[in-house]
């Protein structure tokens, strides 16, 4: 022991310990240098304003070339449309309500990004109390400004009045309601500030993980908001930086300050404490984060616009808030250090003299039950958590649409009145582009369509340069049956057109767009999977030199992604809870995917680095197993508490998308850390034994990077 404690003190410093050191010591230039680079990106990104724009299109799809077709040919049918739906009890076609409509609709022609307006009624309901006119902007739903938006939503509901009710649908519309957001990221700090001060006795200490996340996700998102002047960057990029940086920065920090607490315990000196937790805890922090950058960044291999956009910002949140534990954090304790470590020994002092056990002795006592009954304690949780996940082998792609937004809202209000006065399809309509075909081409295709099983009423319309007929099916957006429609079209009921009239025929429209990607998302998913798979086992190999753990580690995490799909199945598709069912947003699972799988890996190296740390130690595997639960155990479940409050702290969003996120993130979490961690893993762990350690000859030239510094 004397010799190995020699040999650790003449051993050249790891950067880990420099970069400690240097922040230790330095302690205000790290701060201000912090301070500055938060300050600075704020203020540039309040000054500069955002740039955020979305782009959903999938070049070589039927829909993205029906609207490049458009654009080209006819620009002016290329815009947004918005449907102002007018009802009136007395009927449309009274003559004061018909002036009040026409009215209306001249002020509205008059308003900035109005290309056209089509009515006053472009359709009348059949008892004639129900009646819409359409509105053609000049741009996308996302191109158009929300303030010119809300203008034309206040402008055409000014004519109310009288008997007569007008309410307004569009994605434009949508996008203008969307609220700014609500008190979910307040509500996830404060949740988590109250278990920090409850797992550490001290206001103080239970701040340094909160400051840490806040100035590492601060810092990240500046940068985003910059960033998006010169690259694509989705509107919701922010709230899941949010979302993530908050759970995995307070997570860090915490593993590091755990172990800088517990070398104060051991009575090693402050300076000394700091440095051996980064050397130890900062090393398994700079691993987990980089197996979550490597998930995140997986996403790029999608190939689906916006969402290369969200990775690298969320991947960029996850480097910050690393970096900000691994050097602010030093500071921080250099600073406050001496207060806190009077608290950690006085508390020490207390629990002693009570003849309190030890730390950790309860999770030893987990740790022996489950050596005990190693294969109930696997086989048992790993069913219920695979029934779990169960529903998600229904799981149903797309976008949720005015059907699933806010029953006061006026994109609600008027969905429900065209689906009362005309159906479900006039909700979703599918454009049908006749490209280099005359009126004869135009003409057949509209038979073909007329006849085709699940088609409501086929509408043509002539632009400036080509025909575009316009779809309605018998059944609403997010049916299964609109997307088995859209394929059949494109399959079987126009290709006979194509070939008569040599014209080509494309299917696009908003609810065209989403089967297409949806179908992206589930084609490319296979490989997006198997990459980030691949690559954290070959990490895991790398530095627990083990064939078994990287393997087992990969199940293990695949079934925390499982139950949480199955759970956000469970509730947003299938309406459990009263929730108003709806398909799953199409970005989601990839998402939650990646998050969800770089988060489970954080645990795992938590868990596995003590348990390697105490192997190459003793060469025990039972010991190792039962003494880095002992040691981690308390930390991972605090660790998760936080997560689950701060993603679960999302269902308070009024966003639809950050509901499922938070859920599906929040339920993860927890089945990962209390479920898989504290009884799977050990359990796995001693029915493996020493062969859990075991690498072949022909893998050990593999680099090696240690987790711990010897």
């Amino acid at each position: 022991m004397t010799a190995t404690l020699e040999g650790r003190a003449t051993a050249r410093p790891s950067v880990f310990e420099r970069m400690a050191g240097w922040a230790y010591r330095r302690r205000w230039i790290a701060l201000v240098l912090w301070v500055v680079a938060l300050a600075g990106v704020t203020v540039g990104s309040q000054v500069l304003g955002d740039d955020y724009r979305n782009d959903f299109s999938l070049p070589g799809t039927d829909s993205q070339r029906a609207l490049e077709v458009l654009q080209r040919e006819s620009p002016a049918q290329a815009g947004a449309t918005v449907q102002i739906v007018m009802q009136s009890g007395g009927g449309l076609d009274q003559s004061g309500t018909r002036s009040k409509v026409e009215g209306m609709l001249v002020a509205v022609r008059g308003l900035p990004h109005v290309a056209a307006v089509a009515g006053p009624f472009v359709a009348v309901s059949a008892d004639g109390t129900i009646g819409y006119a359409t509105v053609t902007l000049d741009g996308s739903a996302e191109q158009v400004p929300a303030p010119a938006v809300r203008d034309l939503i206040s402008t055409a509901q000014a004519a109310e009045g009288d008997g007569l009710r007008v309410e307004l649908s569009g994605d434009a519309v949508r996008n203008a309601e969307e609220s700014e957001g609500g008190a979910a990221e307040g509500i996830g700090l404060m949740a988590a500030l109250v278990i920090l001060v409850l797992l550490f006795g001290s206001l103080l200490a239970a701040s340094l993980p909160i400051v840490i996340a806040v100035f590492a996700v601060g810092t990240a998102l500046g940068l985003t908001v910059l960033a998006s002047h010169v690259a694509t960057v989705a509107d919701f990029t922010a709230p899941l930086m949010i979302l993530v940086g908050l759970g995995v920065g307070i997570d860090y920090a915490l593993l590091v300050f755990s172990r800088f607490r517990s070398e104060l315990i051991e009575g090693m000196p402050r300076d000394r404490a700091v440095s051996r937790a980064l050397d130890t805890a900062g090393r398994t922090v700079f691993f987990a984060g980089c197996t979550v950058i490597v998930a995140l960044l997986g996403l790029v291999l999608l190939g689906l616009g916006s969402l290369q956009g969200v990775a690298v910002a969320m991947a960029l949140t996850v480097l910050m808030t690393m970096f900000a534990a691994l050097t602010l954090l030093p500071a921080l304790l250099a600073l406050f250090g001496a207060r806190i470590e009077r608290s950690v020994r006085r508390r020490a002092e207390k629990r002693q003299a009570r003849g309190r056990r030890p730390d950790g002795d309860g999770w030893r006592r987990l740790a022996n039950a489950v050596e005990r009954r190693r294969w109930l304690a696997v086989i048992v949780p790993a069913l219920a958590i695979l029934a779990l996940a169960a529903p998600a082998l229904n799981l149903q792609l797309g976008f949720a649409d005015a059907g699933n937004d806010a029953p006061g809202s006026t994109s609600r209000q008027a969905y429900d009145l065209l689906a009362e006065g005309f159906g479900p399809g006039y909700n979703g309509p599918l454009v049908v582009v006749v490209e280099g075909g005359d009126a004869a081409a135009a003409r057949a295709a509209q038979e073909a369509l007329g006849r085709a099983d699940g088609v409501a009423a086929v509408v043509p319309q002539v632009g400036d340069g080509v025909s575009m007929l316009i779809v309605l099916p018998e059944s609403k957006p997010q049916d299964g049956a609109t997307g088995e429609l859209v394929n059949r079209l494109r399959t079987d009921v126009l290709p006979p057109v194509e070939a008569q009239t040599g014209a080509t025929l494309l299917v696009g429209g908003s609810t065209a767009a989403v089967v297409d990607y949806s179908d992206a998302v589930a084609s490319r998913l296979p490989l997006f999977v198997l990459v980030i798979v691949g690559v954290s086992m070959l990490l895991l190999l790398v530095v627990f030199r083990s064939v078994l753990i990287p393997i087992k580690a990969a199940v293990l995490n695949l079934l925390s992604v499982a139950a949480a799909m199955g759970v956000i199945t469970l509730v947003f598709q299938e309406g459990m809870f009263g929730v108003p069912p709806g398909p799953i947003e199409a970005y989601v699972p990839v998402m939650i995917f990646a998050i969800v799988f770089g988060l489970s890996m954080d645990y795992e190296v938590f868990l596995l680095a003590r348990m390697h740390e105490e192997w190459m130690r003793r060469g025990d595997a039972s010991a190792a197993v039962r003494e880095g639960l002992a040691t981690t155990g308390k930390v991972v479940t605090a660790a998760a508490a936080i997560m689950i409050v701060v993603f679960g702290a999302f269902l308070f969003s009024p966003d639809r998308m950050l509901q499922q996120f938070g859920l599906g993130l929040a339920v993860a979490v927890l089945v990962d850390a209390l479920v898989i961690r504290c009884l799977i893993l050990p359990g796995v762990m001693y029915i493996l034994g020493r062969q859990a350690w075991y690498l072949p000859k022909i893998a050990r030239k593999l680099p090696h990077v240690a987790l711990e510094h010897n």
